[in-house]
């Protein structure tokens, strides 16, 4: 890819949220960091555009997510570089509803394979653009923290954030 990305970083209670997001507006990865190469490092090398520091025009979706209008980063654009089964599992993570979190079990069935768990749980582990494709509304067999690319303090605070918002107190 020779294309040119932008990069922009945003502070939230969770820490500094670096997002890379191409000439269209569709975000392409994005991670708890403010490190851009961090970010960019989650692409494939094939997949990787040259990057520019500068305001992406979906920070204010970030921004509102943490105002608590979680449901603000639900209609962002992403662009995913992966096989079918991923985009599949992928577009499946989008829908589901905030404070509602799945197994990875029941994200093999919503892909059309139960038993592909592992393959479902690498979907979500190749997620480039996360927050925006919620990867983190995926939880064990046993309802606990598993895996999570920007850390377990994150995805805890992200589910606690998004129940909040959606049953309350």
């Amino acid at each position: 890819m020779t294309a040119t990305a932008v990069v922009h970083t945003i502070d939230t209670p969770d820490g500094a949220f670096t997002l890379l997001e191409d000439e269209v507006g569709r975000v392409l990865s994005s991670g708890w960091t403010d490190s851009a190469e961090a970010v960019l490092a989650r692409l494939s090398v094939r997949n990787r555009p040259e990057i520019a520091r500068g305001v992406a025009r979906n920070a204010s979706a970030v921004e509102a997510y943490y105002a608590g209008e979680v449901r603000a980063i639900d209609a962002v654009p992403v662009r995913h570089f992966g096989t079918e089964l991923q985009s599949v599992a992928w577009a499946e993570l989008r829908r589901i509803a905030a404070g509602v979190p799945i197994t990875y079990t029941e994200l093999a069935t919503r892909t059309g394979n139960a038993r592909a768990v592992r393959a479902a749980a690498s979907a979500c582990a190749r997620n480039a653009p996360a927050l925006f494709v919620p990867c983190h509304r995926v939880v064990n067999s046993a309802g606990g923290l598993a895996g999570f690319a920007w850390g377990i303090p994150v995805k805890r605070a992200l589910l606690a954030r998004e129940a909040y918002a959606v049953l309350g107190p």
